[in-house]
């Protein structure tokens, strides 16, 4: 039959290779749309970077005043508690000698008059707080006993151990933040370098001074001084998310959005990070490039993407 009519039998299998085609498109389409990978993406930004050096630092007072009796005799009164902030040349202390004592009760009896207290008044001779109480009303104490201590509010400081190789860095620094357990930041000046460094730790003590404006803050308190190591102003950053590397952590890449269907793998190097943003020196990349920040693990180079969501 066919020999007879090649016609219909060319026609036949034009027909046959149509069908054929026209039922393998839509299962191609489908096969295509599963190898796309989901995705969300997000844009290259210029941010402001800083790098910092982070110790511990302790508050402290550099300067003790040790109040001390100016004779033998009795604390006839004592005006100040433990804890109490006092101020120069304010009375602390009065004594009374026993011949004071005694001379003043003769005069007394003979012309009750005659005020005579014999009393000697002890003085603060620095701004301060008590943090050392000796002695009570009434005590008996020998000239140069010791009364209380006064911590000069004048030379408190924070003082940071540093590890002696960051000498350099703190070198060049003036300020400092101090970040306390409570959460309060104060920004302190760096004001010396004690000249000895510890023989375990190999740390240098540097002292920081806080303003004069500063709250009262407890001695022996630890605190997170940051020393500013360097800074960029206008840094080219992607979330750290997008931001892949192999095993070792010595290749890193990213996979960048060459259109909106395909992601190519580009090696980087990076420069500052932050908590959620990494610099990256090189390549070149520009606001408007567009990087991938999940999906991105495992991807193989020019990997076929299925955009979801997008922080454009």
């Amino acid at each position: 039959m066919f020999n007879k009519h090649p016609k219909y039998f060319v026609l036949l299998v034009f027909m046959s290779l149509l069908t054929a085609c026209n039922s393998t498109a839509p299962e191609a389409e489908a096969t295509a749309a599963k190898t796309q990978t989901p995705v969300t993406i997000a844009t290259v930004s210029l941010d402001t970077l800083s790098n910092y050096i982070e110790v511990n630092a302790t508050s402290g007072f550099l300067l003790k005043n040790f109040v001390k009796a100016n004779a033998n005799g009795y604390l006839r009164s004592s005006n100040i508690h433990l804890g109490e902030q006092i101020h120069r040349g304010q009375v602390l202390f009065t004594i009374t000698t026993k011949e004071a004592q005694s001379l003043g009760n003769t005069l007394n009896k003979l012309d009750s008059s005659f005020k005579f207290s014999g009393t000697n008044s002890i003085r603060a001779g620095a701004d301060g707080f008590i943090t050392q109480l000796d002695h009570q009303t009434g005590d008996y104490v020998q000239d140069g006993e010791q009364l209380a201590v006064i911590s000069d509010r004048n030379s408190f400081v924070f003082v940071m151990n540093v590890p002696y190789e960051l000498h350099a860095s703190v070198a060049n620094q003036k300020n400092v933040t101090l970040v306390l357990p409570d959460g309060r930041i104060f920004s302190g000046t760096i004001a010396a370098s004690l000249p000895q460094v510890d023989s375990v730790s190999q740390t240098e003590r540097i002292t920081v001074k806080l303003p004069s404006s500063a709250p009262v803050i407890p001695e022996n308190l630890i605190a997170k001084a940051r020393i500013l190591k360097s800074y960029k102003a206008r840094a080219v950053t992607v979330p750290k998310a997008a931001v892949l590397t192999d095993e070792t952590q010595t290749v890193f890449w990213i996979m960048k959005m060459k259109d909106d269907h395909t992601a190519v793998k580009v090696e980087v190097k990076k420069g500052m990070e932050t908590n959620d943003r990494v610099e990256i020196l090189s390549p070149a990349l520009n606001v408007q490039d567009r990087i991938v920040t999940s999906g991105n693990y495992g991807l193989e180079d020019t990997a076929l993407v299925n955009i979801i969501k997008s922080s454009e």
